[in-house]
């Protein structure tokens, strides 16, 4: 039950303070639509996503005017490709199976425009011990899918603590990345491509969302957002010490993490659909003041990025999830606090003003969610270096038991200091330095980085 002063605060959190419900999330299994021939399989993918979302856009806004909180994004995840397309490629040569890949990625692009949805996930291969013959397949044909797609989003999960680095995947997806950049305008593409370790099965956020082996058929998963809020709160608190900070921000997660769920659940209530999880990740936009990086800035930081940022963003996490795990027991996804670079004000302007280096960045990345994203690096980076750059970030999450990724964007032509404009949450890129040496000789060596010793857990 809602009382009447929560319902004023969560009014102004809205109109002032950029609160939002960044994503509705409809997650959507597609085993029962296997089959071995590909325009069956087509037909089948198209018609249980279709039957299962016609209506997600109209209840989604529909609710978020009853309430009157803005729901930004619409989005449906789906089970991993690579997992229901074996049979349609059995016997096909390997340029076969890549155009036979790039077909379901069109049908989910076309399914996804005809819904009316913003985004699709599910363009996925998990491989974070070793691959099949249809992992690589739809691997190999994911910089193909993005030059004929606007909507689908792919990921690749390569590692985990159990498991440990599939290095072979992370020396692949780092010519992959390359390859897509170079296929798509402004290397677009790569801004929907995302490589993961422990990569979660109910995630709602893009690029990474996929509707995992675990799910049942169908859930309704929920993406909060609330920067904005949070900054608010902690510049009234004027030089309160850092046990206060936490604790007026746990209090308000847990207000934010109340009407996410709300809005989870009515949804979930008009389609049908079982409520799934809502994440608590205080996921930024570009708008200004709407930023993670201006809540650390908010608690003392002359610039996000400087010395002290990672042990502030350790406290501004922990504190979110202590609040929304208090507020919801559906607690799921990635749960934290999101740092994409280009996605948020804050984060650009440190990179402006030099204060914010992806060494710094990665360091960051150890304390919340969920890794080096949203970057823009010069596009004569080798492939081997984003392949060393995505296996530090993969270490960070398999040590630590976490999840962590990489978004990284190669822009073709562009040096140090460029910057490419791709608009609405994607926001402005600024490209970043990189370490100029060369990591050649160990990406190549291949194989695998063993699970370690925190896997040892039964």
């Amino acid at each position: 039950m809602f009382r009447p002063e929560e319902i004023v605060e969560t009014i102004k959190m809205i109109k002032m303070e950029n609160l939002d419900i960044r994503t509705v999330t409809l997650g959507i299994n597609l085993k029962d639509c296997v089959s071995d021939d590909l325009e069956r399989l087509k037909e089948n993918i198209y018609n249980k996503i279709y039957s299962s979302a016609k209506n997600l856009v109209d209840v989604a806004e529909e609710v978020s005017e009853k309430y009157g909180v803005p729901i930004v994004n619409k989005r449906i995840a789906v089970t991993p490709i690579s997992l229901i397309i074996g049979g349609a490629l059995r016997g096909l040569e390997e340029d076969e199976k890549i155009k036979a890949c790039v077909e379901i990625g069109k049908i989910l692009d076309k399914v996804a425009k005809d819904v009316k949805v913003d985004f699709i996930g599910g363009y996925s291969a998990l491989v974070h011990k070793d691959s099949t013959k249809e992992d690589d397949a739809l691997i190999n044909s994911i910089p193909y899918m993005m030059e004929k797609t606007e909507r689908v989003c792919s990921s690749v999960n390569v590692a985990s603590t159990k498991t440990g680095i599939n290095m072979d995947a992370v020396k692949r997806m780092g010519e992959i990345i390359k390859e897509t950049a170079e296929k798509t305008e402004k290397a677009i593409g790569c801004a929907k491509l995302v490589v993961f370790a422990n990569a979660p099965e109910d995630n709602p956020f893009m690029a990474g969302a996929f509707h995992g082996v675990g799910e049942g058929d169908k859930a309704i998963n929920v993406g909060i957002s609330g920067p904005g809020v949070v900054r608010s709160v902690i510049e009234k608190l004027g030089d309160a010490d850092l046990g206060t900070l936490a604790d007026q921000i746990k209090k308000t997660a847990f207000k934010i993490t109340r009407v996410g769920e709300l809005i989870g659940r009515e949804v979930s209530k008009k389609l049908g659909v079982k409520f799934g999880i809502v994440d608590l990740s205080l996921a930024p936009t570009p708008a200004k003041g709407d930023s993670v990086a201006n809540i650390l800035e908010a608690m003392g930081l002359e610039r996000c990025g400087t010395h002290g940022s990672t042990a502030a963003l350790a406290l501004l996490n922990d504190a979110v999830k202590k609040g929304g795990a208090m507020a919801s027991s559906y607690v799921g996804g990635l749960s934290g606090a999101f740092i994409p670079v280009s996605e948020d004000s804050g984060m650009v302007e440190a990179v402006r003003a030099g204060a914010l280096s992806l060494d710094k960045l990665e360091a960051m990345t150890s304390v919340c969610s969920v890794g080096i994203d949203m970057v823009a690096i010069p596009g004569d980076t080798p492939a081997t270096t984003i392949s060393a750059i995505i296996a530090d970030e993969m270490a960070i999450g398999v040590i630590n038991n976490k999840t962590t990724a990489v978004r990284i964007i190669p822009i073709p032509g562009a040096k140090e200091g460029d910057e490419v404009d791709y608009g609405g949450l994607l926001g402005k890129a600024v490209v970043m330095k990189v370490n100029k040496y060369s990591s050649e000789k160990f990406i190549k060596r291949g194989g695998r980085i063993p699970a370690p010793i925190q896997g040892l857990t039964n």
